[in-house]
């Protein structure tokens, strides 16, 4: 909590901006302020109307207003201001920090991308890598404390970024993805099974998660794909498998007018599904964007550990700042109510 630096005796106490950042324990009192008025109003009537009076002849003519009159009610008033800064104390003026602090075990996950040149196929918006980037950016926004990395693969595979929690450099990284990362061209998904493996053997996370998005079937790396994922399953790690593409004609490229060529495109799932079977995990088979994206979105709900939250809550009061101003005017009223100006105003 804040430490309290204006004095008792200042004015910003009575600031609008100043009460209106208190929290209020008794509203009630508030309320009774309406009271205050009310009952100023009828004690100085009463007073009015029924305290002694003695008959004085004067002249009319020597009968004068003048302001100074009104100074009679001044005692009235400041024992109205006491009765106000009572009210005020009693409804406990409070300020309050909360402080939330949210924390979860953790899960790892590893990305395994495809960056082969048939991931610029255009069945996808703008292509089928920079959807990928898109939807895995979106990802990575949602999670909280996860370690993620990212292995790129195309005829061979190496991890782009180790398992980490710093999200804006995972997003780096996605932004610098490009196909002329590896030279060998095919699509090695062995081989990225086996760099995720390797990362993710040391892991001990209570739930480790490996991400796998390719468009076709393995073509490149010494590494047999379900040999891979028999050995990512014995690390415990759970595959989920994505297919992006469409099958028949799919545009790649322009021709010399700007026209997109037309290419056949073939998806065999065989080998995606089993490695999904194999890691307790899920095979998905999508077409265009917006299909990609529910996938994620479906795995971000599946891989979620329990959000613990602790709050911490710092009440300060501020009622005796009111109560020092109560007072204060409470000793002003006696000293006008025992002066003789006072009582030359009664009389």
């Amino acid at each position: 909590m804040d430490e309290i630096v204006d004095p008792w005796y200042s004015l910003q106490w009575f600031y609008p901006a100043t009460l209106r950042g208190f929290t209020w324990e008794q509203t009630v009192f508030l309320y009774a302020l309406l009271v205050v008025p009310l009952l100023f109003v009828a004690r100085w009537t009463f007073r009015h109307y029924f305290n002694q009076k003695l008959p004085v002849a004067l002249v009319k003519s020597d009968l004068k207003n003048s302001p100074l009159t009104w100074v009679r009610i001044f005692p009235e008033l400041i024992l109205s201001c006491v009765i106000v800064l009572i009210l005020i104390a009693l409804a406990r003026p409070q300020k309050t920090n909360e402080k939330v602090e949210q924390w979860t075990e953790g899960i790892d996950i590893m990305l395994a991308i495809d960056i082969s040149q048939s991931m610029q196929i255009e069945d996808f918006q703008p292509n089928r890598l920079e959807a990928a980037k898109n939807v895995a950016r979106d990802f990575i926004k949602g999670r909280l404390q996860d370690r993620i990395g990212i292995v790129v693969f195309s005829g061979d595979a190496f991890s782009l970024a180790p398992l980490t929690t710093d999200y804006d450099l995972l997003n780096t990284y996605l932004n610098d993805i490009s196909f002329d990362m590896i030279e060998s061209r095919g699509t090695a998904i062995g081989s990225a099974l086996a760099v995720v493996t390797n990362r993710m053997r040391e892991s001990e996370s209570k739930s480790k998660v490996c991400i796998l998005l390719s468009d076709g079937d393995n073509t490149a790396g010494n590494i047999d794909p379900i040999t891979s994922a028999e050995l990512a399953a014995a690390y415990e790690i759970k595959m989920y498998t994505i297919i992006v593409g469409q099958e028949g004609l799919v545009p790649f490229g322009k021709d010399y007018f700007g026209r997109p060529n037309m290419v056949e495109n073939t998806i065999d799932e065989s080998t995606m599904r089993k490695i999904a079977k194999i890691g307790s995990g899920e095979f998905f088979r999508v077409a265009d964007n917006e299909a990609l994206k529910n996938v994620f979105n479906r795995i971000d709900k599946y891989e979620r550990a329990e959000i613990k939250e602790t709050r911490f809550k710092d009440t300060a009061d501020y009622y005796f700042i009111y109560l020092q101003w109560a007072l204060a005017f409470f000793i002003l009223w006696i000293f006008l109510k025992s002066s003789f100006l006072s009582n030359i105003l009664q009389d």
